[in-house]
C-alpha cells in the first residue's frame, strides 16, 4: 500500500499518521513512509490541510479491527491541496483542488499525510478565495449537507427544517446552506450552553435534546416540521419521525449517536403514515455538485465554522477535541511541507 514513487527521489519519504491497530487518541503517532507511486487514473496531491470526521474517530477506535480494513493504513477521507503529479488526468501541476471519499482512508491510504494518492474521479478543482484551513473544512461536510438537503430532502425556501445534531460540523454546514436558500431552521443540541452558539450560527430556533424535544418542537410548530435532517442516526430516528408532519421527509445521514442500525424496525408501524424516510450516502461526489456548492458559498459569502487548527504532530489532540464533543465547528489539521 505504501510504495515508492519512481518519479521522485527514491530516498524521499513523507510524514504521515499510520494506523497499525486500533488505539486511543493520544496513541496516534507520526511515521515516515515512502511517497506513493503515481499510476494511471490516480493523481498525487500535496496536502495543505484536512478536516477531521466522525468516521475517522470510529476507524481509529474500533473499525480498524474489522476484517475488511487492511492495515497498515493512513486514515483521512478528505483534504485540500495542490496537484503534484496529474498522471493521465486533465489536472495541471500546482492546481488547487479538494479530494474526498471513494474509499479514501479506508480502502486505500488517505489524507493524514504530507502527500496523498487519490483516484482522479474523487479530486475536484475549486474556484474560491478561501484559505487552506477554510477550504479544508468544506469537502465532506458541505458535500454531505448539500446532498442531504437538496437531493434527498428537496429543501425549498418555504420549508421548516429540523437538524438533529446541529453543533456538529455537518450540522453547522447544513444550517448555512439551508439559510442561504431562505428555509427556516430549527437546530437541536444536548447542551443548554450551546443554545447561544447555535443562535449565533443563524438557527431560527434551538431545541435542547433533554428528553422533552417533542414538547419543545410542538409548542413552536403544532403540526411538526416538514423536513428533518437526522444526524444522530438510528438512536433518535423514530423520535424524529414523530416530529415530522404529514408529507414531510426525514433524511438519515449521520450516526453521531453511535448506534449504526435500528433493531426490529417495522416501517409500517414505526413510521407515521405519509412521512417519507430517505438517506444520503456521500461516496459519489461529482464536479458539477462541487461547482454548485462553491457557487452557493461564493454568492452568499459563506465561511465554514472552524473550531481549532492543529499541526500534523498534534493529531492526537485534534482527535481528543472532536471525541469530547466540545469542538463547536470543524477540526482542521494544517500541514507544513518543506519539499
Amino acid at each position: 500500500m505504501l510504495e515508492t514513487n519512481s518519479k521522485l527521489k527514491s530516498e524521499f519519504v513523507l510524514k504521515a499518521v499510520v494506523l497499525y491497530k486500533t488505539c486511543l487518541a493520544d496513541e496516534l503517532k507520526i511515521s515516515e513512509v515512502p511517497v506513493p507511486e503515481v499510476r494511471q487514473g490516480w493523481v498525487l496531491i500535496k496536502v495543505k490541510s484536512f478536516g477531521l470526521n466522525h468516521s475517522e474517530l470510529m476507524m481509529r477506535a474500533y473499525e480498524a479491527d474489522a476484517p475488511y480494513i487492511k492495515l497498515p493504513l493512513i486514515p483521512g477521507i478528505e483534504c485540500a491541496g495542490e496537484i503534484v503529479d496529474p498522471s493521465d488526468s486533465d489536472f495541471i501541476k500546482g492546481q488547487r483542488v479538494i479530494a474526498l471519499m471513494g474509499g479514501m482512508g479506508r480502502s486505500f491510504d488517505g489524507s493524514y499525510a504530507e502527500y496523498t494518492l487519490v483516484p482522479s474521479k474523487n479530486v475536484f478543482k475549486v474556484e474560491t478565495t478561501l484559505g487552506w484551513e477554510e477550504l479544508a473544512a468544506i469537502p465532506e461536510s458541505y458535500y454531505t449537507a448539500y446532498g442531504s438537503l437538496f437531493e434527498s430532502l428537496q429543501l425549498k425556501p418555504e420549508d421548516t427544517l429540523l437538524i438533529r445534531g446541529g453543533t456538529s460540523a455537518l450540522g453547522l454546514s447544513a444550517i448555512q446552506l439551508a439559510k442561504s436558500v431562505g428555509a427556516t431552521v430549527v437546530a437541536s443540541t444536548r447542551n443548554e450552553k450551546k443554545r447561544e452558539f447555535l443562535t449565533g450560527q443563524d438557527a431560527d430556533n434551538v431545541l435542547i435534546d433533554n428528553g422533552t424535544i417533542r414538547e419543545q418542537l410542538l409548542s413552536l410548530y403544532p403540526k411538526g416540521v416538514n423536513k428533518v435532517l437526522e444526524l444522530i442516526g438510528p438512536a433518535t430516528l423514530l423520535e424524529s419521525a414523530k416530529l415530522t408532519r404529514h408529507s414531510g421527509i426525514i433524511c438519515s445521514t449521520g450516526v453521531l449517536g453511535e448506534k449504526g442500525v435500528l433493531n426490529n424496525f417495522d416501517p409500517i408501524k414505526d413510521l407515521p403514515s405519509g412521512v417519507y424516510l430517505t438517506g444520503f450516502f456521500s461516496n459519489y461526489p461529482t464536479q458539477a455538485v462541487i461547482d454548485e456548492i462553491f457557487r452557493l458559498i461564493n454568492k452568499n459569502n459563506l465561511y465554514p465554522t472552524i473550531s481549532k487548527v492543529f499541526s500534523l504532530g498534534e493529531i492526537g489532540q485534534a482527535h481528543s477535541l472532536m471525541e469530547n464533543n466540545t469542538a463547536n465547528g470543524k477540526v482542521i489539521v494544517k500541514i507544513q511541507v518543506n519539499n
